[in-house]
């Protein structure tokens, strides 16, 4: 009696070995570095209060008579701030980590705000068509007719005049994130409305129509699941522009606070001492926004030539 062996089904990370997604990483040093960068980056942000040597929200760790030391390689430097400090006497080191956990909470809670509303509005556009396809549309298209600088900075200026500055120093973080994700979603909206379009004719989408499957559960169960490659490129992207807005807004003085830094504050906050001397209170924490930005930026670039195959040269 023979007995037929049963195939064996691959588990997922065999499967995603064996993808091009993870053939085009092995080959791409600069993607390899990239996503190394912004994975120690963010390990380190959200660890911080592990890693630093203070907290800089504690007030009994400063000390005025410390302020403006340099780091480590200038004379005149302390052994305890190997990376100076700030004009208030903070440890430059520990503002810098919890500045940068700061920055990338927004900037995620902000992209996934914009993806949340702008994939929601772009499949209703796309899939239900005709008067909510137009109306969506053309709130897009006047959302887009601002800057996303301009709308985040009436409207911090607008919530600061009315809540007052004590308000939106408390809540900073989350007036930010609902400043730049509400002012962004139509980049979302727009990309997955030309998908959805190119989808909702198909064959499994006029099989769910004729099982009788209502229109929500054809958009997100069948629709949504194939329109996820751009969406995950959009995402790269704006991360990185959601964390320059918040720097631009911090430095504008529409962001947050100095005794809550980010990464924006901080530079701002440093500003002003360049000239005296001080550069590393400004350069130092730009140069960690620099980096970051560009690992993410350069990442984003590798993942939308991967997914789309006329690009890809690897």
């Amino acid at each position: 009696m023979t007995t037929s062996s049963t195939p064996t089904v691959p588990s997922r990370w065999e499967r995603f070995r064996d993808s091009f997604l993870w053939y085009s990483f092995k080959r791409d040093r600069t993607a390899q570095l990239c996503l190394a960068v912004f994975i120690c980056m963010v390990i380190a942000a959200f660890a911080s209060p592990l890693l630093a040597p203070t907290d800089p929200y504690d007030l009994r760790h400063i000390d005025i008579l410390d302020s403006e030391l340099p780091p480590f390689w200038i004379d005149g430097s302390d052994e305890r701030y190997v990376l100076g400090t700030d004009a208030q006497g903070r440890d430059l080191w520990s503002i810098v980590l919890y500045g940068t956990r700061v920055s990338l909470l927004i900037g995620f809670g902000a992209v996934l705000l914009q993806a949340l509303l702008g994939v929601t509005f772009g499949l209703m556009a796309g899939y239900l068509g005709g008067r909510v396809d137009a109306f969506l549309m053309r709130l897009a298209d006047i959302q887009l007719s601002f800057s996303t600088l301009m709308v985040a900075i009436v409207v911090g200026a607008v919530v600061k005049a009315t809540m007052g500055s004590a308000f939106y120093s408390q809540y900073a973080v989350l007036m930010l994130i609902l400043i730049i994700g509400l002012a962004e979603w139509p980049q979302y909206a727009r990309t997955v409305r030309a998908s959805v379009l190119a989808e909702k004719n198909k064959e499994y989408v006029d099989a769910a129509r004729v099982m009788g499957l209502r229109s929500r559960r054809i958009m997100f169960r069948h629709v949504l699941p194939n329109t996820l490659s751009p969406i995950f490129v959009i995402s790269t992207v704006q991360i990185a522009n959601a964390i320059i807005s918040e720097a631009a807004l911090s430095f504008l003085g529409l962001g947050m606070p100095e005794t809550h830094p980010s990464l924006g504050s901080l530079i701002k906050a440093g500003f002003d001492y360049i000239q005296s001397g001080s550069w590393w209170i400004t350069l130092i924490p730009g140069a960690v926004l620099v980096v970051l930005v560009l690992s993410i930026n350069l990442l984003g670039d590798w993942l939308r030539d991967v997914m789309n195959p006329r690009l890809y040269k690897g």
